[in-house]
Parts: C-alpha cells; structure tokens; sequence
C-alpha cells in the first residue's frame, strides 16, 4: 500500500480553517494509504483513525521547525514514504529535506499568505521551496495565481477548495428554538460572524460602517460574534473583542453586538449557523495579507445560511453571487450593508441553494481530489 507523510503545523487542538482542512486531509488520504503526520504536541489525541502522528513542540517556531525536520527526515528513512506532502507552504523545506532521505515524490497544499507574505526571510528561504514542489495545491484561483507570480510552472499548480461536513438535513427546530430562547433573541433578526478576529477579518470595520445602516433600518438587528483574537497565527494581526466593542460603542450599536467566544463543536455551532439569518464576511483587501478561500461562507452555505461578502481573494470561490449569497465590490461598506439587508428581507429565499451549493465541497469528495493531483506526480500512485 502507497505510504504518505504529510507534515504541518496546523491541526487540532489548534483552532482554524487550516487546522481543519489538514485534519480532513490526513483522514481522507487514510481511506487510500497509509499515513504518518509529523504535527505539533497535543495533536496526537485528536488524530484520525488509522493515522500515526509524530509531535514537535509547537512554540517557539524554529523549535518546532527543528524538531519536526528531525522527524520527517527519521520517518523517510525507516519508513519510506512514496509521498511527502507539505501541510502548507512552511512546512515546504521540511517536505522537501524528507524526500531526498527516501527518493520520494513531493506536494504542498497552499492556503494563500503562505505564498503571498511579504517578509523577506520568508520569500528567500521557503519560497524556492515551494517552487521545487513537484505538484502544488491551491485552495482558491486566487491562490494559484500567487503560485504563478512566485515562479511555480503553470503546469504543477491544481486547485482544490477546502473541504465542508455536511450537517444533518434535519437540524432539531426545538434546539434553534432553545438557543434564540437562552440569549433572548426572539424573533429579532441574527447577523452571524464566525472565526479569528483579524485586520484582514475586517469586523472592526463592519461595524463601525456597516452596522449602524443595518441596524437603522433593522432596529432589532443583532450581530453574532463566535471567535477571538488569533493566539498561535504566524502573520494576522488581531483585532481584540474590546477594540470592537470600542468600534460598536463609537458607532451608537454597542447594544447590537454580542460575542460569543471561541466555539469548536460543530453540532453547536450548527445551531449557531441554523439560528442565524445571515453570515456577514467582510474581508478586506491587505497587501501581502490574502484571503485564500473562506472555509466558513461554506461552512454557512451548508446550514442553509447565506453569506454577504467583499469579493476579494479566493472569496469569490467561497460564495456564489446570488446563490449562496452576494459578493460586494471590496471596500463599498454602503451596498454590503444593503446587500444583507435584502437577505434579511428575503429570509430563506437563498436557503436550498446555499445547500445545494455546498455539497460539492463534501470533505469525501476533497479526498478524491487531493490524490488526483497526487497521481500527477505518481500516475496510478493510489
């Protein structure tokens, strides 16, 4: 059977969309071979089925970098993967120092930043490590053309989108009843924002420009917040829950925002994604700071719930204008206030598409897909 070693920093406990898709990867790649992760300490309790993990110390970096290059290089020679893959574009000079200590063929899945970061260490050191790759993955248009600019030969980019779980069809009403009951949001309209609290996130700016024309035309609206400020990230910039309440408080709609904190069971936040009217993503555009896809507009579109977006990076992957929801003009904070309400308006006039539109991201179906751009480097590999 075709041997895999996959080698990331991100998987859980830690929590994002990188840890999840790196997670599914390991798990999905289990259904065709075997499989070792080189990960970070406390990842090996959560480890999919039939996956052997490998833990180095997550902080400080070059800790981590060290002693997972030391444990890639081991697992090459005493197990002789067929395959290294790069968890994303950090990991590439690990990848890549594995595979020469066995002849085995190599890959990196790419999230956007890791390609597009503008810190010149970063760009001289492990760039030309990922342009070596054999076969690069994409997870958005958007990032396969980073790929390009950097030097990557069109030829050896694929692009595959991060995955979604698919959620029971039938979501218990009583529940969704009983969550709008405990934080007594009756039937007022829910705007919802899921995930790190980061500049490029843009939920300071939100609701300092979006909200308060939201709410006077919806004075019983309220926004949602599940998340907090990125702790382990490697670029973001946080923005902290007090600088947005501060931006709220500013802006006369402090009583319109609620937070939620950091939540991780996903029946939960189905709940959360069922209870709620729309899912507010206000990405901006940063310089060397890309939105790479948008697991979450997917994650949203899968509970039958729409998402308003800024059409930036590989958000425009993510969100299907006027099936799961509407992109706006970056930066054009007027339209994405009246594009959710429209949506509020509407209510459930999107909800079978936005399902329907998620399913061809099923975490299954990511699967086949990562080991088809696999067997571009190893035909009939799997």
């Amino acid at each position: 059977m075709t041997r895999i070693l996959l080698i990331t920093r991100n998987l859980p406990p830690l929590v994002g969309g990188m840890e999840r898709l790196n997670w599914h990867m390991a798990d999905e790649l289990a259904k065709f071979a075997e499989v070792q992760v080189v990960g970070p300490v406390g990842s090996a309790a959560l480890v999919p089925k039939n996956v052997r993990l490998l833990e180095a110390p997550l902080k400080p970096l070059v800790r981590y970098l060290v002693r997972a290059r030391q444990l890639a290089r081991r697992a090459a020679e005493h197990w002789q993967p067929d395959v290294v893959i790069a968890g994303s574009g950090l990991t590439a000079p690990l990848a890549r120092s594995a595979a020469r200590c066995c002849n085995a063929h190599t890959a990196v899945y790419v999230h956007g930043l890791d390609v597009a970061a503008k810190n010149v260490i970063y760009r001289a050191l492990w760039l030309p490590a990922i342009r070596h790759m054999q076969r690069v993955i994409a997870n958005s248009r958007a990032t396969a053309e980073f790929c390009r600019t950097i030097g990557v030969s069109p030829e050896r980019i694929g692009i595959v989108h991060p995955g979604v779980t698919l959620p029971d069809p039938k979501i218990n009403p009583q529940r969704v009843h009983d969550f709008r009951l405990r934080h007594a949001l009756g039937d007022k309209p829910v705007l919802l924002s899921v995930g790190r609290l980061t500049d490029r996130k843009g939920l300071r700016e939100f609701v300092a420009h979006c909200l308060p024309r939201i709410v006077a035309c919806s004075p019983d609206a309220v926004l949602l917040i599940v998340g907090d400020s990125p702790r382990q990230a490697l670029h973001a910039k946080a923005q902290t829950p007090e600088s947005i309440i501060a931006a709220a408080a500013a802006a006369g709609v402090a009583g319109h925002v609620r937070f939620l904190g950091v939540i991780t069971d996903y029946d939960e936040l189905g709940e959360i994604y069922a209870a709620a009217d729309v899912h507010v993503f206000p990405v901006r555009e940063i310089g060397g700071d890309p939105e790479g896809f948008g697991m979450v507009a997917v994650e949203a579109a899968a509970h039958g719930l729409p998402t308003v977006a800024f059409a930036t990076g590989g958000v425009v992957d993510a969100v299907a204008d006027g099936t799961s929801g509407r992109l706006v003009v970056p930066g054009d904070y007027a339209t994405f206030a009246d594009s959710v309400l429209r949506i509020l308006a509407g209510r459930n006039a999107l909800r079978a598409s936005s399902i329907e539109f998620a399913r061809q991201f099923a975490w299954p179906e990511f699967g086949v897909q990562i080991v088809a751009q696999l067997e571009h480097v190893v035909p009939q590999l799997l």
